[in-house]
């Protein structure tokens, strides 16, 4: 039996969208920590931190997962969930540490689009005229929104290309973990099930992370850690949270507004702080691109009425 969604779509939306801003913010603070620590410990410390949060913060509400519900865990689906979890974010950082923020963000975009597509093909969801008329307004968006980044990328050759591949890995890791994760609604709640993934993904990454170079870093960069590990389970709490009400394939197509959310930011810290972040030139077209982007993505979310119960 397949995981249905609750139907509350408001409330889908609203998570959904406060996941966009947190991603969208993300891949900043990820520069700018990786100027301090390995890809190794800034993941391992972002999974540890929020697992010990998630962790207390259940036991004090009384709902951490029982013990019958966990024995009739698939624990094959979830060894899957965490398996890739843990790839998305290793894989992401290292194409980061040798793209850019908005190119980063440009192309993790596939994940949101395969985890809409798997949500079509393995969750019977479907997508009606007026939402695929969104995606093709989607698309061209993204092109004249990113074109001349597009282009760079065509163009790009030995770092910055191979950084770009495993961006484009990570996402298609992401869709896997994403779908799995939507299946495994149906045994646990999504925050006992987030709860699962971080321990293991913590333990997995335990062995390669050094925590000592924790000490040498200045105030600025223990700052842009702790966001990240806080954005963690903001995020992925949300993220998760949202699929129990919604359908995938309405969640992945908000999550497509991420790179607006990160474009921006790259711009207000580029003028604000111009020594940590070169500044983004958005061009008029650009502009135009962004609203088609919205557009697109609104006509997809609620492309066709939900019964809210």
């Amino acid at each position: 039996m397949l995981h249905q969604s609750s139907g509350k779509w408001r409330l889908g939306l609203s998570l959904s969208l406060v996941t966009v801003f947190l991603w969208g913010l993300l891949p900043i603070a990820l520069s700018v920590t990786l100027q301090a620590l390995d890809v190794y410990t800034v993941t391992w410390f972002r999974f540890l931190v929020s697992f010990g949060i998630l962790a207390v913060y259940l036991a004090g509400r009384k709902q951490l997962p029982p013990l019958d519900k966990l024995r009739s865990m698939p624990f094959g689906l979830l060894a899957i969930a965490t398996i890739f979890l843990a790839l998305n974010y290793i894989l992401y950082l290292q194409g980061l540490a040798l793209t850019a923020p908005a190119n980063a963000q440009v192309l993790i975009q596939l994940a949101p689009v395969l985890m809409g597509l798997g949500g079509l093909v393995i969750f019977k969801e479907r997508y009606t005229l007026r939402q695929w008329v969104g995606v093709s307004v989607l698309t061209l968006g993204f092109v004249l929104f990113f074109n001349e980044r597009l282009s760079n990328l065509i163009a790009a050759k030995g770092q910055y290309l191979l950084g770009s591949g495993i961006i484009a890995i990570a996402a298609a890791v992401w869709a896997i973990y994403a779908l799995a994760q939507k299946q495994l609604l149906q045994k646990l709640p999504s925050s006992n099930i987030m709860l699962l993934i971080y321990g293991g993904c913590a333990l997995l990454f335990s062995p390669f992370a050094q925590p000592q170079s924790l000490l040498t870093m200045s105030p600025l960069h223990w700052g842009m850690l702790l966001f990240c590990a806080l954005n963690t389970v903001l995020a992925y709490g949300s993220f998760a949270e949202a699929l129990e009400h919604w359908e995938a394939s309405r969640v992945s197509a908000v999550l497509a507004l991420a790179p607006i959310v990160t474009l921006i930011s790259v711009w207000a810290v580029g003028w604000l702080m111009p020594n940590l972040i070169a500044r983004e030139a958005i061009t008029i077209l650009g502009v135009f691109g962004a609203v088609l982007v919205v557009g697109g993505s609104i006509a997809i979310a609620l492309g066709k009425k939900s019964v809210n119960r």
